[in-house]
Parts: structure tokens; sequence; C-alpha cells
């Protein structure tokens, strides 16, 4: 801003002098008064496209591998390499908190300790999701259960893939328990009172660590951004230009780059959930990691993704998973009676259904 100020006082006094020198003589000849409009458009032009040019910078992206996932951070409006990698680095941070197969988290120290009579202490980032996690688990009707890690394991979607049987789901179901759980907010600690029971926060983890880095580079200053955290996507502000940030969807039905709908939005978060993500085939019948922890299975309501646009990521996280899992009719239902929340259902058969106020994001403003 005070280069394009210093080149418009530029401007204007070099035409100030040119009115100057022709001020002198009595008579300005219609070639004259042509030359001075021209060199005034001229002038005005090349401080629009430098104005342009500002606006337009290259934006400073990195991409790494981490979160069990592919994460690319996109800052528009400065901090450079410097301030992506210390988002890279509190990202790294939080994992190492959150994550259930991280060694030393506070997650795998809960897990280890499951059924001991010491309970565990935790970060406050740690307990913040986990008290998130048993709201979001009575706001499901009990879908979105976080201590159904013994049937995720059974199931091994993310390895070699296991088909378990229904005497072997049913004793990895007896270890889930959200009401269980003993968290003391005033202790800071944590506790599993059988062992046996584990956590596993896939469903809500990436989520709330888009927040968290939102609220960090926010603090840093910045203003614009893509937070992309694979299918958990959170935009901080609007692009340069005052234009909305263009986001796919993805079409279930094909390649990672084919896209069902483009959404334009601003300061939002957009969350993804699909049947297509991870799985695995057996004796040709494919079996998707998303599991329901009433009958131990993958779901399948017939729902092959489902895009939640909210105000906040750790929510879109929780309520995809949840939709996914309730199906079409119960998750729109859901979602009609939340504010500021709104969902896209891709279905098998190829249909799609909205919410009420999801086709405001589907028109470029």
């Amino acid at each position: 801003k005070q280069r394009l100020i210093y080149k418009l006082f530029l401007f204007l006094h070099d035409c100030m002098i040119l009115a100057s020198a022709m001020k002198k003589e009595k008579t300005l000849s219609a070639k004259k008064i042509c030359c001075l409009f021209l060199t005034i458009c001229l002038g005005l032009s090349a401080l629009w496209l430098s104005a342009c040019e500002g606006n337009n910078k290259a934006p400073f992206r990195e991409s790494r591998f981490c979160l069990d996932t592919l994460v690319t951070l996109t800052l528009y409006d400065g901090g450079g390499t410097t301030l992506l990698q210390e988002a890279f680095e509190e990202l790294e941070r939080l994992e190492s908190l959150l994550s259930a197969h991280k060694e030393g988290s506070d997650v795998w120290h809960i897990n280890r300790q499951a059924g001991e009579r010491e309970a565990v202490s935790i970060a406050p980032e740690t307990m913040e999701l986990l008290l998130a996690a048993k709201e979001y688990y009575i706001l499901s009707d009990g879908y979105l259960d976080m201590t159904l890690a013994p049937l995720i394991d059974l199931w091994d979607v993310n390895g070699q893939g296991y088909v378990p049987t229904k005497e072997e789901r049913t004793a990895a179901l007896s270890f889930k328990g959200v009401e269980e759980l003993e968290l003391d907010e005033e202790a800071g600690t944590a506790r599993l009172p059988r062992s046996g029971m584990a956590l596993d926060l896939g469903a809500l983890a990436k989520g709330y660590m888009a927040d968290m880095l939102k609220a960090f580079l926010m603090e840093k200053g910045c203003t614009s951004a893509v937070l992309d955290l694979g299918h958990n996507i959170l935009l901080i502000g609007e692009k340069p230009g005052r234009t909305p940030f263009s986001i796919g969807v993805r079409d279930p039905e094909g390649g990672e780059g084919d896209i069902s709908v483009v959404l334009y939005a601003r300061d939002v978060s957009v969350v993804t959930s699909g049947t297509y993500e991870r799985f695995f085939e057996r004796d040709g019948v494919r079996y998707a990691h998303i599991l329901d922890p009433y009958t131990g299975v993958p779901a399948d309501t017939g729902v092959s993704s489902v895009t939640i646009i909210s105000q906040n990521s750790l929510s879109g996280d929780a309520l995809s998973t949840t939709c996914l899992l309730l199906g079409k009719e119960r998750g729109l239902a859901l979602i009609e009676s939340l504010e500021n929340v709104e969902a896209l259902f891709l279905m098998e058969d190829g249909t799609r259904t909205m919410s009420s106020g999801f086709e405001a994001y589907l028109e470029k403003k």
C-alpha cells in the first residue's frame, strides 16, 4: 500500500509539471491536449496494474504428509516459509497429544492405563477435545463413539483388512462406553475404568487440529489462507481481491480429481466424509472405514459421501461422519435442526440431496 501511494504521488507530481509547462503557452493544441489525456490514462492504468499485481501475489504454499494424510497449507497474505514451518510444527505438537497411535501421546497413555486405578494427566487441548467428543456422542444418538478403538483395530481397514465374525464383533463392542470415560477438568486427568477399553479420536481430531491451527495463524496476523487437512478444509477470511475461495467436492464414483460440485465460500469449514476414502475389498465386497457402533460393521446407508459446511472444522468432522452413519433422512433432519450448518448428501444411486441453505454456496458472490 505504501509503494502504491508513493507511485500515485509521483504520478500526480509529473502531471502537475506537464500541465504547468503547457500553461505557459497561451493556447493548447488538440495534439497537446490529447497528449496530456493519454499520459493521465496510461498513468492510471499502470497504477491499476500495480494494485492488481499487489493483490495477486503468489501465495506461500507447502504440502507434507502428516496426520496420516496429505496436508496442504496455503497462506495468501504473508508470513512466508517461516510461518508455514511454525504451522506444521503446531500440527505435529497437536498430533503428539491426540493420536492413539503416537507412542507417548495423551490418548496413548489413557489407552495403555485402561483399568488402572490412577488417572492420566492430560493437556488442556486433549481435555477440550474429549469433552467435545462426549457432547457429539449425545448429539449423534451414540453413533459418534470415541471408544470404538477395539472394533476399529479388529477390522484393520487401514492395514491388511480383516472381516471379523459376529462373535468377534460382539466382543469388541463390549468394550465401548463413552459414559464410562472419567474426566476431571479441575485435576486435568482422564481415565478408562475397564481393561481393554481404548479411545480413537480419528473422527474428530483433524477437525479440532484445523481449528487450533486457524487460531494459531490468526494470532500471527494471517487473514487469508486455506488449510487443507485431507478432506477437512478450513478457510481463513477470503481470497485477495475480496473474492470467495472455490472448493471442489469430489465425485464419489470418480477418481481423485473428479469434481461433483464447486463451492464458493469465505471463512468457513468444508469437511467431507465418504465411504470411498478408506476401504478394502474381500471376495468382491467393499468394506469402508466408517463403522456402525451398534452393529459393528461398516456403514451401509446408501450414502457415498456427506459434505458439511459449518463455522468450525470440529463440527464439520463430527457431523459428516454422523450423517453418513444416520443416513440421508435422519442426517438431514439433524442438520436442519442446527444453526449455521449445511450439508450435501451424495448417494450411491447417483442422486444428491442438499440442506435448505446449501445452494447459496453454489453461487459465486
